[in-house]
C-alpha cells in the first residue's frame, strides 16, 4: 500500500496481465548522466502511446520499490545509467543475472533479482527473470548536479530509444501464434 499522497513512489499494482510490458526509465533528473533512463522513457512515451500492451513510466527507485512497480506485468524493460568502466555512451543489454543495481540509499534495500524473488515468494504476479531486460547506458558523470547529460551520454539517448522499440517488437513477435 502506498502512503497517502505518495502514489508515485509506491504505485498500487495495476492488475494487468496477459502480455503487458512495463517500460521504466530510472534515474535522478538533476544528476547529469543519472537522468539518462528518464530521458529515454520521456522520448518513448509518445512513440508508444498507441500500444495498449505497453506502459511507459519513470521512477527513481530500484530494489524492492522497483519490484513493487512491476507487479501485474509479464515483462519489464528497465532503462538506467550504469558505470561499468566501458566508454561513456555505450549501451549495454543486460539480464537479471548481470544486474547488481541497487538505487537506494538504504542498506535495508536489496538488488532487483533478490527483490523479484521476494515478491514471487510472496505470491506477486511478476515478470520471470528471463522477461526482465535492462538497457544500461554507460554514464560518465553520476555525481554532479546538472539538467543535462554529458555529450557522449546525450548522443546515446536516441540509440537507446531505438533499442527499446526493437526489443519490444521482438518480444511482441515471440507472443504471436
Amino acid at each position: 500500500m502506498s502512503p497517502p499522497g505518495d502514489s508515485k513512489l509506491c504505485p498500487e499494482p495495476t492488475g494487468a496481465v496477459g502480455g503487458k510490458t512495463l517500460v521504466i526509465g530510472l534515474g535522478n533528473p538533476i544528476v547529469s548522466d543519472d537522468s539518462a533512463g528518464l530521458r529515454v522513457a520521456e522520448q518513448l512515451r509518445p512513440l508508444l502511446a498507441d500500444r495498449e500492451d505497453v506502459e511507459v513510466t519513470e521512477d527513481c527507485w530500484g530494489g524492492l520499490r522497483l519490484m513493487e512497480r512491476m507487479i501485474g506485468f509479464d515483462r519489464a524493460i528497465v532503462i538506467d545509467a550504469i558505470c561499468s568502466g566501458a566508454p561513456p555512451g555505450t549501451i549495454h543489454h543486460l539480464t537479471t543475472e548481470s544486474m547488481a543495481t541497487q538505487k537506494s540509499a538504504s542498506a535495508h534495500d536489496v538488488n532487483l533479482p533478490t527483490a523479484l524473488a521476494f515478491g514471487r515468494h510472496a505470491g506477486a504476479h511478476l515478470p520471470a527473470d528471463a522477461d526482465v531486460h535492462l538497457i544500461g547506458i554507460e554514464a560518465q558523470d553520476v555525481i554532479n548536479f546538472s539538467d543535462r547529460c554529458t555529450p557522449a551520454v546525450a548522443a546515446a539517448i536516441d540509440r537507446a530509444v531505438r533499442d527499446v522499440i526493437r526489443l519490444l517488437d521482438s518480444l511482441q513477435g515471440e507472443q504471436e501464434p
